[in-house]
Formats: structure tokens, sequence, C-alpha cells
């Protein structure tokens, strides 16, 4: 259910892309849903992969190469997806970025603990595990 809601969200974010960053077109809420479901696959298949074959380049650049990656990755997945436009790799770095943040804010819990503390509770895996962190 989880993975279902992620991908609904993901699908939602790709469509509002358009009203965020200049150059990104998406006709429907259909081809939001393929291309949600293309990163999906890109994410699980051809990220980790990536990442490995351009572990010294990411070093060398604190990490900001990932979001190189990320960019590429939402441009192919404009050349699987028909009714996904990208102008440029520009435009495509920006969008992974937005869908990227969103992603993330889906994931993201800001609680209250007991003396008025604020968490951040990050889940991890399906299975329940959590990673909390404070912010003071």
């Amino acid at each position: 259910m989880r993975m279902l809601f992620r991908w609904l969200v993901l699908a939602l974010a790709i469509l509002a892309t358009p009203y965020i960053v200049s150059g990104v077109t998406v006709d429907s809420f259909g081809s939001a849903l393929f291309a949600a479901a293309v990163l999906g696959v890109f994410n699980f298949l051809l990220r980790p992969i990536l990442l490995i074959l351009t572990l010294p380049l990411t070093v060398f650049t604190l990490g900001f190469f990932i979001f190189i990656i990320n960019g590429l990755m939402f441009y192919w997945a404009s050349a699987f997806v028909g009714g996904l436009h990208v102008a440029s790799f520009g435009a495509a770095f920006f969008a992974a970025l937005w869908v990227s943040l969103v992603s993330w804010a889906t994931q993201v819990k800001v609680h209250r603990v007991a003396g008025g503390r604020p968490q951040v509770m990050v889940h991890e895996t399906e299975f329940g595990s959590r990673k909390v962190r404070d912010l003071n």
C-alpha cells in the first residue's frame, strides 16, 4: 500500500513539474503515472550501477554528481514516455530536483516528543525500522 501511495505522489509531482520548471510538459495524468513507473524502474535498476561507476566523480564533487545522475534518468525517462517532454538537460536536472524533493518529503514525518523537542522520522524500509533524528 505504501508503494502505491509513493507511486501516486511521484506521478502527481511529475504532473505538477511543468508549473515549477519551464521546459517540461506532461500530456496527461496517465503519462505522469507511466513516467513515475519508468523512473521507479530506472532508480531500481540503473541508479545503483551508475552510482558505482561514477563513485570517484561523486566523491570528488562531494555528492553533487548524484544530482546529475538524477537529471540524466529524468531525461532518459522522457525518451521512453511519449507524454513526457523535456526540452533540455537543464530542465531535466531541475525537474529531477523537484521530484526528488517531493519524494523525500513524503518519507519524512516531523513530530514533537515529550518535552516539546521536534524530531524527524525517516522510514528506511517497509518492515517498520525507523531512523530518528533530533532537530536540536
